[in-house]
């Protein structure tokens, strides 16, 4: 079985079919998004606010997300598993940068690394990629840059954003990034880019036209009853599955329905006679 690269994903984009992208954060969701299909798995930053509890992406660091990287490498064998450069692990400067991509490949196992910005990153992109580092691009709503950004706001809805948006993706590939995350992006300007670039576009609230689409795992399978962005479509709702199935245990627990007989060992009555 072979792994999924970043020429396949190119291979996909000319012959037309659509690339499912999902983030992944340990070995069991690695395991099921693989085995549904999707082509990429991304340990996104996310992982801050659905997994370790953070208000964000900004909190999470190197270490952490390494360690959520090695557990999903472990869950898969086929899937391209992107990893997802945390805030101020790359930004500083192209030492740092590389010295951390460097670790997601050598310590994670990770095929690529996601970082985000655009023509300010293309440098360090181009960099990267020299060194064997393959980059996955991310513009338009950049979280780590909620904060200068003025919040969660949907990119590029003027002329001076738009023309900007579509510079970014094009300087990101001639960079050598071999694919671009667009976040909420107007769904007219994403097929805009995505039209006018040899490499794939992978949308998230950026409309049908993108060449794959990612969502957050959470989000997919309902794991969280709260409000998600318009973008989100949830495919089950897992967490009253979930509430329903621990209330059941907690409750045949305090009930002594819970373990039965065929939930225990045996021992020969003779030897528990002879102990004392």
């Amino acid at each position: 079985m072979s792994r999924v690269t970043v020429n396949t994903l190119k291979e996909m984009k000319e012959a037309g079919q659509k690339i499912a992208m999902v983030t992944a954060y340990d070995y069991p969701s690695a395991l099921f998004a693989e085995e549904a299909g999707a082509e990429v798995l991304l340990v996104g930053d996310s992982l801050a606010m659905v997994v370790l509890g953070y208000d964000s992406t900004i909190p999470v660091t190197m270490d952490e997300m390494l360690h959520h990287v090695k557990a999903v490498v472990r869950g898969t064998k086929k899937s391209l598993v992107v990893a997802d450069m945390p805030f101020m692990s790359y930004q500083a400067n192209a030492f740092d940068a590389m010295y951390n991509a460097g670790r997601f490949l050598k310590e994670g196992g990770a095929q690529a690394v996601k970082l985000e910005g655009g023509s300010e990153v293309a440098e360090l992109v181009a960099k990267l990629v020299l060194a064997g580092i393959p980059v996955m691009g991310h513009i338009g709503l950049t979280p780590q840059s909620v904060n200068a950004l003025g919040g969660y706001k949907v990119q590029g809805k003027d002329l001076k954003t738009a023309q900007k948006l579509l510079d970014d993706a094009k300087a990101l590939e001639e960079a050598g990034a071999f694919s671009i995350v667009l976040e909420c992006v107007p769904a007219a300007l994403a097929a805009k880019v995505t039209q006018s670039l040899s490499i794939p576009t992978i949308g998230i609230g950026s409309g049908p036209d993108c060449d794959g689409q990612v969502l957050v795992y959470h989000d997919v399978l309902g794991m969280y009853p709260r409000m998600l962005p318009k973008f989100v479509k949830r495919y089950l709702d897992s967490s009253s599955l979930f509430k329903e199935a621990l209330g059941k245990y907690v409750e045949e627990v305090k009930n002594k329905k819970f373990p039965e007989e065929k939930h225990s060992f045996t021992i020969a009555e003779e030897i528990l006679e002879k102990i004392y």
